[in-house]
């Protein structure tokens, strides 16, 4: 049942791909590269803000799933880890795609989640920059741990980095005014809350749950 489970968030994260495909176009389109009905967003904006923070989230998702990847011989929890990779991998370079195609820069002297209204916000230090990111401290220790104990630790860190992340792709959903990446945004909403739920089965199965 885990197994059918995720293989259908795989296929939906591959949906949510394909139907930005041809993304590069299409958000030339949205911002006035293929026509003066619109401008291209600033470099503060909403759109620009949200590419370079979830870019950063995704790629410590990547890291997680391929040190995990490395720590168990489940197939489950194995399949879920690539899954996740590929997909959050795929997203990254599209947001970081299109600030290249809109001249913009992929770093911004504006504290994290500033587009949302969230720059005053505390961080958590040691390499958590943003919600549901984990601390350099928790990754040293998944890459300590083997088998049963690092398949908790991994769906606890990623069910935390989902919450944060989801939070966030709502945040470019209200805010975000390039169509296409509004509806790339909301695909992120909808698979990571039901790997979510696939997550808590698969903690629960272990006798575990989320830390929060």
């Amino acid at each position: 049942m885990t197994r059918r489970r995720i293989g259908w968030i795989a296929g939906a994260a591959a949906a949510v791909l394909v139907a930005a495909g041809g993304v590069t176009y299409a958000v030339a389109e949205d911002s006035g590269g293929g026509g003066a009905r619109s401008t291209v967003p600033g470099a503060e904006s909403a759109d620009a803000g949200f590419a370079r923070d979830m870019a950063v989230h995704h790629q410590q998702a990547v890291e997680m799933s391929y040190i995990v990847r490395d720590r168990t011989t489940d197939a489950d929890v194995r399949r879920l880890a690539y899954d996740i990779a590929q997909t959050q991998a795929n997203q990254r370079g599209m947001l970081l795609g299109w600030l290249d195609l809109w001249g913009l820069p992929k770093v911004s002297a504006k504290a994290p989640m500033a587009w949302m209204g969230m720059g005053d916000m505390p961080e958590r230090g040691d390499g958590s920059l943003m919600p549901g990111m984990a601390t350099n401290t928790e990754l040293r220790k998944l890459q300590s741990l083997s088998g049963k104990q690092a398949e908790v630790f991994y769906l606890q860190l990623m069910t935390d980095y989902h919450k944060g992340g989801i939070h966030m792709a709502e945040g470019c959903v209200a805010r975000c005014t390039v169509g296409v990446e509004k509806r790339l945004a909301q695909g992120m909403v909808d698979a990571q809350q039901s790997e979510l739920q696939v997550m808590a089965g698969m903690l629960k199965e272990r006798g575990a749950k989320p830390r929060s």
